[in-house]
């Protein structure tokens, strides 16, 4: 099948599975209210035409729970071997089966692998009908190169091109709250483009308007002072159950989501929910903290309880995740189809595994790569990760005095060596602090760099 070549129904049927009889209303999108819309389970155990729906106050439009977070599409090595590429068949794989099994609204940005998601995306969603999908993309200017209003034009202008699409159903102001007021100001306010954006979604260009929250509350804040002038459709935060209460703790200029949360409550907006997995930690927790939450529930996986948390509040309208994988889509689907509320009990529950999720201090990267490049070659994003997965795994020994040092010492040096080659490890940060603004969890990079080159120059040394 070529890439841009309609989607054949037949075709199409078969990502279901063998034996699966699903009605147009199962495949695509939710269920109608009024009764069953053809359900099965495949042999995959996943279950088609059972996805939990939420409906856009604005519109009526049943909006599925589970969203398709577009920022970490599979790459191949290409042909030439000049690098990397997005690997389209597998991202009209993922998207088939999503859809198929009743996904409706997929998340992209100008921003995401290296610039390629929107087209990426477009490729694979133009193979089915327009009326069958939504489609949330934003308008990054994060370089101040591209703050100026001939350049945010472009980029806007740009995403209907990749997208191959005349109409945007969820339009984002990106990453709201990163540089305060006077980034707000500079990309957003002093150019006139949300002036610009207000009127196209006027014109019917963009159907819903909104923005994502990161960092500065003054800035969440004051654009929710201007609801009543604006009227955003909906705003997307961070929320799952150790930000619920403590991303204080883990994000230092960050908001608790229940505040997010609430204010967005008080004015009946639509909350869209980013990071529910906390940088996919919720799902790859210590290993104590993983026979905790089996023993409550021993046949749901442990990522399963933190999209039910994200989900089970009434103001959610979907929740995103970045599933490169098959199985991850599988694993989320099977926790929509339908969605299991959390309990009261269940909730308590969740605060005391974030309270034990708390002892260990993972660094908060979710491995969105928005500090990349680094000018001196650093490999940001594999340097935390292997620290967090370290951390995670109980291979993080302070001191030689600790009963697991040895084993412990190996593991960190050699899977360092093996997740991150040496010129791109963090003895080559020199502090420049050029990746720090970019960040969306406000980590401090170059403080984490030292420190984390400390503990590994420690652990070379150490040769008991």
């Amino acid at each position: 099948m070529k890439e841009k070549e309609k989607i054949d129904r037949r075709k199409f049927l078969k990502v279901l599975g063998a034996g699966t009889a699903a009605t147009t209303a199962a495949l695509y999108g939710c269920k109608p209210k009024g009764g069953a819309a053809g359900s099965a389970t495949a042999a995959d155990g996943v279950p088609a035409g059972e996805m939990t729906c939420r409906v856009n106050p604005k519109t009526g439009e049943r909006v599925s729970l589970l969203g398709y977070g577009c920022m970490r599409w599979p790459t191949r090595s290409r042909s030439d071997g000049s690098g990397d590429e997005i690997d389209q068949q597998a991202v009209n794989e993922l998207i088939d089966y999503a859809i198929a099994h009743g996904v409706n609204y997929f998340d992209t940005s100008p921003a995401y692998v290296r610039g390629w998601s929107e087209t990426a995306t477009g490729i694979a969603l133009k193979r089915h009908p327009r009326d069958r999908f939504f489609v949330a993309t934003k308008l990054s200017n994060f370089d101040p190169s591209t703050h100026s209003r001939a350049a945010s034009m472009e980029m806007y202008r740009n995403s209907f091109r990749a997208l191959q699409v005349d109409y945007i159903d969820y339009y984002l102001l990106h990453g709201i709250g990163m540089g305060g007021m006077a980034a707000l100001r500079s990309r957003y306010l002093d150019n006139g483009m949300l002036d610009f954006l207000i009127a196209e979604r006027g014109a019917g260009r963009i159907r819903n308007l909104g923005f994502s929250y990161h960092g500065e509350i003054e800035v969440f804040d004051y654009l929710l002072s201007r609801h009543d002038e604006i009227k955003w459709d909906f705003v997307q935060i961070q929320l799952n159950y150790v930000d619920w209460k403590h991303a204080k703790e883990v994000n230092t200029r960050n908001t608790d989501a229940e505040y997010l949360y609430g204010e967005l409550e008080k004015r009946g907006i639509p909350a869209v929910i980013m990071e529910p997995l906390l940088g996919g930690r919720l799902s790859n927790v210590p290993d104590h903290v993983a026979a905790h939450l089996k023993e409550r529930r021993p046949s749901s996986s442990v990522a399963s309880w933190a999209f039910r948390f994200a989900g089970s509040f009434p103001g959610v309208l979907t929740v995103l995740s970045g599933m490169t994988y098959m199985e991850h889509l599988q694993d989320n689907l099977r926790t929509y189809s339908p969605l299991d509320v959390l309990t009261d009990a269940d909730k308590e529950f969740l605060e005391e595994t974030a309270q034990l999720m708390l002892r260990y201090p993972t660094i908060p990267c979710n491995d969105c790569k928005y500090c990349m490049p680094c000018p001196y070659g650093l490999d940001i994003p594999a340097i935390l990760l292997h620290y967090n997965k370290c951390v995670n795994e109980g291979n993080v020994a302070v001191s030689s005095q600790d009963e697991n040092y040895r084993t412990a010492r190996r593991a960190f040096l050699v899977g360092y060596d093996r997740s991150v080659p040496k010129l791109r490890q963090a003895s080559r940060c020199i502090g420049c602090n050029q990746c720090v603004p970019h960040c969306p969890q406000n980590i401090r990079i170059p403080q984490e760099m030292q420190r984390i080159d400390k503990y590994v120059e420690h652990l070379k040394q150490d040769n008991l």
